[in-house]
């Protein structure tokens, strides 16, 4: 089976494309383009590994579903493309930046220049229908994105798992802790941000404070 997704990724993970559950979910996926809106468009699908080559990788920061919103999601997570309005949990990610490391306010949400840097954006789930929060979830996203982590946990050392929320620390399970390094703290959505369990968790310094320690460049947040 044929996936669009960049060669050194492609190298890694063509094993779960012979999968079952794979063909299953292509199928779904194609089905759910044809009858119904979707996001991101089908040639961002993969973006996230598209910008983060696997030989580059550094950190690696999970979410849990694309936007649902016109415009919004373009395959890396947490991310909108130029001139398009910051989401709630976008603009809590900024202001932590802007307080952690002092950078300004940015005025574009776009976060292609983080994964160019070696920063994989993984969404759980890789699509969705317009309008319809967690709509693709249970289809085989989930099993993808998970043998994703775990090839990274199993081939690759020193890699920094950023972990936010609940649902993204449940991911630990999947990762070598004894070979990579573990950040969690609260979800950045408002919910969680206005608890206090996210602003002050400071995972941008400390990244960059793991990254310079094992001699590599850190990331311009």
């Amino acid at each position: 089976m044929q996936v669009r997704i960049e060669d050194s990724w492609k190298k890694v993970l063509q094993p779960e494309f012979e999968k079952p559950y794979f063909k299953h979910l292509t199928n779904f996926v194609r089905n759910a383009y044809t009858t119904t809106t979707c996001y991101p468009k089908g040639s961002k699908i993969f973006s996230a590994f598209d910008f983060c080559k696997w030989d580059e990788l550094k950190v690696v920061i999970l979410g849990q579903d694309p936007y649902h919103g016109l415009n919004q999601a373009h395959g890396l997570c947490f991310s909108v493309s130029d001139g398009i309005p910051h989401p709630p949990s976008l603009i809590n990610i900024f202001k932590e930046i802007e307080t952690d490391l002092g950078n300004a306010y940015p005025k574009s949400g776009n976060l292609e220049h983080w994964a160019q840097q070696g920063v994989l954006l993984l969404n759980a789930t890789l699509t969705v229908e317009a309008g319809q929060a967690g709509s693709h979830q249970k289809q085989g996203w989930e099993t993808f994105t998970d043998a994703v982590i775990q090839n990274i946990s199993s081939k690759r050392e020193n890699v920094v798992f950023l972990l936010w929320g609940g649902f993204a620390k449940k991911k630990i399970k999947l990762i070598d802790t004894s070979k990579h390094h573990v950040l969690t703290s609260g979800h950045p959505s408002p919910l969680s941000a206005n608890r206090g369990y996210w602003f002050g968790n400071k995972h941008f310094s400390q990244t960059n404070q793991i990254l310079i320690s094992l001699g590599k460049t850190e990331i311009n947040w």
